[in-house]
């Protein structure tokens, strides 16, 4: 698959962003509707046998609505201005990891992980940082030499069942990890696609192992 997504969705959601409103979506939308999303929904499906072969486990994929939830938020603003996609490893773990893909009016984004760990999560994650440290920071030091870039800790202490100076001490101070980057604009969106996860498979069977633990 081209890059023409790519240039097609920052110019629609550039578009957007400046006139985020009913009319104009209705006005415009036909882009979206015959061209965005069909091609979106194309790379979704295209990808999920790719993934599954890469991970192992079976795949399910979604594309994500274009209406933003307004509900509980102080922008009401009805659009959302970026075009995601995600891929869920889909087994009977507790939490299943995700591959994403986001295109945005100023980022091509791919990335990996899991964006919050539940509680039991949460404890399990940090024994195994704690028990298994050289294989974890193994794990993500390699993504990072690849590009990747992790979210920032959520907590600012580590938590207090471990020394202050432990060698993980950020990973413990996560509460989800998340390792992404930006792919630029390349000719071929499916095969970069392909190359960003199969870096990123390693960090997201190390959360299906402790997911299933």
């Amino acid at each position: 698959m081209s890059n023409s997504l790519i240039a097609t969705a920052q110019k629609f959601y550039a578009a957007l962003s400046d006139n985020n409103a009913k009319p104009w979506w209705d006005e415009n939308r036909g882009t979206y509707d015959a061209t965005l999303k069909p091609a979106a929904q194309q790379l979704c499906d295209d990808m999920t046998p790719i993934l599954s072969q890469i991970t192992g486990e079976p795949v399910k994929s979604k594309l994500f609505r274009p209406h933003r939830d307004v509900r509980f938020s102080k922008d009401k603003t009805p659009y959302k201005t970026h075009l995601h996609m995600m891929w869920q490893l889909d087994t009977p773990a507790r939490q299943n990891p995700v591959f994403f893909f986001g295109i945005g009016t100023d980022y091509v984004t791919a990335g990996a992980g899991l964006m919050g760990f539940e509680k039991p999560m949460l404890e399990d994650w940090r024994k195994f940082v704690d028990l298994d440290t050289k294989r974890i920071t193994q794990i993500i030091g390699d993504a990072q030499a690849k590009g990747y870039g992790l979210r920032e800790p959520a907590l600012k202490r580590i938590p207090s069942a471990y020394p202050s100076d432990h060698p993980a001490g950020a990973l413990l101070r996560m509460k989800g990890v998340v390792a992404s980057k930006d792919i630029g604009h390349p000719d071929d969106i499916q095969a970069a696609l392909k190359s960003a996860f199969q870096d990123l498979a390693p960090l997201n069977a190390l959360l299906l192992q402790i997911a299933e633990s």
